[in-house]
């Protein structure tokens, strides 16, 4: 198990957006998965179970309790809403027995873990939207693909706060807070400019552009060296036949 709920980042321009939100989970009627999550603020914010938190949830976490999730934050476009995915659930008294090791551990890398706070969010992507008039910001995520032949995906995520006007198309590392169902930006570092994607050319497209070309040059090559006009006949070079005299035709 990890000593932290959100571990510092693996990579400099890592990808993501993560959080800590203490509340009441309440499932929906029809289905244990999908419900909405009451936070400490008394805001109800629409929520799904991911990977194992179903049977995890059925098995040994009392529902009727308040608990600290550790959730993905996701903005929906049709509604503009926050939206969360709860992938998992952090109970400090559990990591109790541990051993003296782990704690060693943990107190060396204490410094450079995010703080274990309620509403603590921890967004790390790509600004693409900047507004300081409405204090609005929008962020791109990626999503790897969960194997390498899968493509990455993207997702965006709305913020409140306001960045330099130039921070469009730069990487944001963000310390983010909820405040009621709303992320607001509390300090942002710039990681510096992404540089423009160089697009991917496929074998067979290149194979197909040469072929392509080749035709082309011999096709106006051959317009070039030979024009197709009509040509003249000579008469010269034709064999007309003699006239015939009187004499000839009355001898006939």
């Amino acid at each position: 198990m990890r000593q932290v709920p959100i571990p510092p980042p693996s990579h400099p321009r890592q990808y993501r957006a993560i959080g800590l939100i203490e509340g009441q989970y309440q499932a929906s009627v029809d289905h244990i998965n999908r419900g909405v999550l009451v936070t400490s603020q008394g805001s109800l914010i629409e929520a799904v179970l991911l990977g194992r938190m179903m049977s995890v949830i059925k098995n040994h976490v009392d529902l009727e309790k308040s608990h600290l999730w550790v959730v993905y934050p996701r903005t929906r476009r049709s509604n503009d809403r926050l939206h969360l995915q709860i992938v998992g659930i952090w109970e400090p008294e559990t990591l109790a027995q541990n051993s003296s090791s782990q704690t060693k551990n943990t107190s060396i890398e204490a410094p450079l873990t995010p703080p274990i706070e309620d509403g603590y969010f921890s967004i790390r992507g790509e600004a693409i939207f900047v507004s300081c008039e409405r204090e609005t910001v929008i962020f791109k995520i990626r999503q790897s693909g969960k194997q390498r032949s899968e493509k990455s995906k993207f997702f965006q995520i709305k913020l409140k706060g306001k960045l330099p006007n130039n921070s469009v198309g730069h990487f944001w590392d963000l310390q983010v807070q909820l405040e009621k169902n709303i992320l607001v930006i509390q300090t942002a570092t710039d990681l510096g400019l992404i540089p423009p994607r160089k697009k991917l050319i496929s074998k067979f497209s290149k194979d197909k552009g040469k072929k392509l070309s080749k035709h082309r040059t011999k096709k106006t090559s051959s317009k070039l060296d030979y024009p197709s006009f009509p040509r003249k006949l000579s008469l010269k070079s034709q064999s007309l036949p003699k006239p015939i005299t009187k004499n000839q035709a009355q001898d006939k």
